[in-house]
């Protein structure tokens, strides 16, 4: 085992740093963006849609669409370039990596250009200037006033964004939380796991005027170069692509136009709270349900195919065989499945363009692969000898001997094992969320930020899993009994 560990550890050293020197862009390399986004005729942006009046999901006859100040501004660049827009929804935390990665070619997320952010990403001009606020219950308005008035007190913030950085420096004995979704922060603030919320003034003013329990203050924060300003970030190096859109940022400014854009942005937000009921947002659910299920259909049958292959191989008395499955299956068992499908997505997506659905299916199919190996390896082991060597001595080959007397048993023997690995895989699956896969986690989120609420979209989405894992439970049952007779 030391061995295999020492191997793995050589590999994955190798691998990185290869990632590094490919990852790199060398001096020497021309700067193409603008003419790569030309020549494909579309502009990907990047966002996180949970930034009222920024960038937020709404519903409009059963289809949801991002829309919000960021999005009308990354509408008039794309006509201003000639292409047509794209847009592709992630966690906030993400986009940056995303940008790295080339899945997108600019992030609108309502991100301000620090100087830390600065050394790893072009940014454009300035297109608008906020401020910082801090969202807190109504009912404790009267007990504070400002940032110092939290002083050892839980404090909430994005993963990943200024508000963050700023909440852990100038609030004195501050326990920061950051969650990856707005949505999400609300709703720790209102079960008092945070006692206040530091978000973008616009955002905060957002979600207090939808919600009456809520009250904003201002945070009187010390703002340094950029803390105070919103920007289109770029991957390093894309001047002459920043130079183009620059332009276009120029215009919005010289005519004010983030003043129109932020009223449109306000006529949807009041059309978003004018039916809040969960049964309006039917189809959101229904579109997660959709997705999970196909992830785990696919991660079963791909799961149960290479899990075979890998038993097999991890059974061989070739040494070679033997040594490369059970490596693969250590590997993916040590890691979370999180960060194989960031590492899917991201990692093999600095060679190849992997769309997020694929990604999201090869990656839970082939964590699913090393458990159901291990499974299926332990049902061939739980085969008596005897069964062999009688098979054997009637003149059945190896390979017969194996499909004809051993797998039928083990089967058997693996059924219930196998199945409660299906039943989870619905519930693993939620995690592709985080590449902006729109399963049901993902809707979920976005129906508490259209609606502005938090629990009651949860409730809806534990029921629907619970449906689902209970339903598939019943069938695996139905076959476990059915087998059993037949023996």
């Amino acid at each position: 085992m030391k061995k295999i560990m020492s191997w793995l550890m050589l590999a994955v050293t190798v691998s990185v740093a290869m990632l590094g020197v490919f990852a790199q862009p060398t001096q020497a390399a021309t700067d193409d963006s603008l003419a790569r986004v030309q020549e494909k005729g579309t502009l990907v942006m990047g966002t996180s849609p949970d930034y009222p009046p920024y960038e937020f999901l709404v519903n409009r006859g059963g289809k949801e669409r991002v829309v919000g100040m960021d999005v009308d501004i990354a509408k008039k660049i794309a006509k201003d370039l000639g292409v047509k827009l794209v847009i592709k929804q992630m966690d906030f935390d993400s986009l940056l990596v995303a940008l790295e990665t080339n899945k997108v070619d600019m992030v609108i997320s309502g991100m301000s250009p620090t100087a830390a952010r600065k050394k790893s990403v072009d940014f454009s001009n300035v297109y608008y200037k906020g401020g910082q606020s801090i969202i807190i219950n109504k009912a404790d308005k009267g007990l504070y006033k400002d940032r110092t008035s939290f002083q050892n007190k839980a404090m909430g913030a994005q993963t990943g964004s200024i508000q963050f950085n700023l909440g852990k420096k100038q609030i004195k004995g501050s326990n920061m939380k950051g969650l990856a979704k707005i949505s999400d922060l609300i709703l720790a603030l209102k079960s008092h796991k945070v006692e206040g919320v530091i978000m973008e003034t616009p955002s905060a003013q957002a979600y207090v005027d939808n919600d009456p329990d809520l009250a904003m203050i201002n945070g009187k924060f010390s703002l340094g170069s950029g803390e105070n300003d919103t920007a289109i970030g770029f991957k390093k190096g894309s001047t002459s692509l920043v130079n183009e859109v620059n332009k276009s940022v120029d215009q919005i400014n010289k005519q004010k136009l983030t003043k129109t854009y932020l009223k449109h942005a306000g006529t949807y937000m009041k059309t978003n709270t004018k039916n809040t009921s969960m049964w309006h947002y039917t189809s959101y659910f229904v579109k997660g349900v959709e997705y999970t299920l196909l992830i785990t259909v696919i991660g079963v049958i791909f799961g149960i195919l290479l899990g075979v292959l890998f038993a097999l191989m991890r059974l061989s008395k070739i040494k070679l065989i033997h040594f490369l499955g059970v490596a693969y299956i250590e590997f993916v068992r040590g890691t979370p499945l999180m960060i194989q499908v960031m590492f899917v997505y991201f990692g093999i997506g600095l060679f190849i363009n992997i769309p997020a659905l694929i990604a999201g299916i090869i990656a839970v199919s082939l964590n699913s692969a090393a458990y159901v190996a291990e499974i299926i390896r332990g049902g061939i082991n739980s085969v008596a000898k005897g069964q062999t060597e009688a098979a054997r001595s009637l003149g059945l080959s190896q390979q017969q001997t194996f499909v004809s007397v051993i797998f039928p048993q083990a089967l058997k023997n693996i059924w219930p094992a196998l199945g409660n690995e299906f039943v989870s895989l619905i519930k693993e699956s939620s995690i592709v969320s985080i590449i902006g896969v729109t399963d049901l986690i993902y809707q979920l989120k976005a129906v508490q930020t259209a609606t502005y609420k938090g629990v009651i979209p949860i409730v809806v989405a534990m029921v629907i899993y619970f449906v689902m894992t209970f339903s598939l439970s019943k069938v695996l049952n139905h076959y476990e009994r059915k087998m059993k007779h037949d023996a």
